[in-house]
């Protein structure tokens, strides 16, 4: 191995988005190119030596498409069930002085940045995992809204907080 990622290491495959409001989280996506700052190395495109120059030589011998190409590609596609946006579900204004479940109340922020604050996942933490306790974003401007990176569903969080999500019942 050159100093970069190869193939035997694997491939990730980041959480999909396809869009992103203005107090929502984003997802983290390292890009060839750049350096990972928590293991130091360089990650590399596949289709040229592990060299700077090799590696731009190679972006620039990659057919660029027009718009009007990209959209012939995709017309009459139809994007799977399982990828398509869910429902947004329509929360009140946040309210500081409203009765509710304040996750704030039961994790303590390692750092805030990019409008989120960073805390230790509880879940990930019931599971010795979340070693660098920053898997679980709350958004600033709405602490409602939080999310572990690591995948672990509100339910899991909460019923490791002690405060298993109540359902309500119809009727």
């Amino acid at each position: 191995m050159k100093g970069g990622a190869g193939l035997a290491e694997g491939i990730e495959v980041f959480p999909r988005q396809d869009e992103l409001g203005p107090d929502e989280f984003g997802n983290g996506i390292r890009g060839p190119l750049g350096i990972h700052r928590a293991v130091g190395r360089r990650y590399w495109f596949y289709g040229a030596d592990y060299k700077l120059d090799a590696q731009l030589d190679y972006l620039e011998r990659l057919k660029k498409i027009t718009e009007a190409e990209m959209e012939a590609f995709v017309d009459g596609l139809e994007m799977p069930q399982e990828f398509r946006p869910r429902q947004t579900v329509v929360l009140p204004p946040y309210d500081p002085a409203r009765r509710e479940f304040r996750i704030l109340d039961y994790v303590r922020p390692v750092r805030k940045r990019s409008g989120n604050y960073w805390a230790r996942c509880p879940s990930c933490a019931e599971q010795g995992r979340d070693r660098g306790g920053d898997n679980l974003a709350i958004s600033v401007a709405d602490p409602r809204k939080y999310k572990c990176w690591a995948g672990c569903p509100r339910e899991m969080i909460r019923a490791a907080l002690g405060q298993p999500i109540r359902v309500r019942k119809a009727g």
